[in-house]
């Protein structure tokens, strides 16, 4: 099917069909783009949302656990129901689970554990983004050729004009417009959401050492453990 370019004079006319013939001059590539954008936008909006309220919660969680000089269980399960679903909460929660059965480095070795089970969780559905950024250039690069494609088989039909090709040639070339402009706003997104799982961790790094800090590395549990052969060798002399 050969495709004309549409008169000059409604080709500057941003309408619906304006836009179907750009459509129609990629063979749908703008439609599969448009497609791309809204899920790009959708992620965008999801994990801003999700990540931002996380580190703003987080913040004020850990100023809460700071202003503890130690930490002990019942303040450990209050600072667990004030997490709420926060990553925090998982860290918490191992805390509770192991601070009378682990301590020191073991301690620190099962909350490193628990920050590795909920780091996936963070940057879930960030791929889609990193997928959008590849693919969107080449998507648009690939309709703007069968553009052109459309563009110069104007030439094959008498009475053509040599308005009707260059035309053709601008309205093919919107597809790579379109394209890199997807391509720029997704990879602006993806680094800034980056930025802000770096943060979310960072800030579970701090609770963890704010944790081990506060429960002085030595469980009750341990700590009798440790006292017992000094009393036995105490009761023998």
């Amino acid at each position: 099917m050969l495709y004309r370019p549409l008169p000059n004079n409604r080709s500057k006319n941003l309408s619906y069909d304006y836009i179907a013939h750009l459509a129609a001059y990629s063979d749908g590539v703008l439609y599969v783009l448009a497609a791309l954008l809204l899920l790009a936008l959708a992620v965008m909006i999801d994990r801003f949302w999700s990540l931002r309220m996380a580190i703003m919660r987080g913040n004020r969680l850990i100023r809460s656990t700071a202003d503890h000089g130690a930490l002990s269980r019942n303040d450990l399960e209050k600072l667990l129901r004030r997490a709420g679903s926060l990553p925090e909460a998982v860290l918490l929660d191992t805390a509770i689970r192991y601070i009378d059965v682990a301590y020191g480095e073991a301690l620190a070795n099962r909350l490193d554990e628990s920050i590795m089970l909920v780091a996936p969780q963070l940057d879930k559905r960030l791929w889609v983004l990193d997928t959008v950024v590849t693919l969107a250039p080449l998507l648009g690069l690939f309709g703007t050729i069968i553009g052109m494609f459309h563009a110069f088989s104007v030439l094959a039909q008498p009475g053509h004009a040599p308005a009707d090709v260059t035309a053709g040639v601008a309205d093919a070339l919107l597809a790579t417009a379109f394209g890199i402009f997807i391509a720029m706003l997704g990879l602006a997104a993806f680094n800034a959401l980056n930025n802000q799982v770096r943060l979310v961790l960072h800030q579970l790094d701090s609770l963890k050492m704010m944790i081990i800090n506060r429960t002085d590395g030595v469980s009750p549990v341990a700590g009798r453990e440790a006292a017992m052969p000094r009393a036995m060798e105490m009761a023998r002399a």
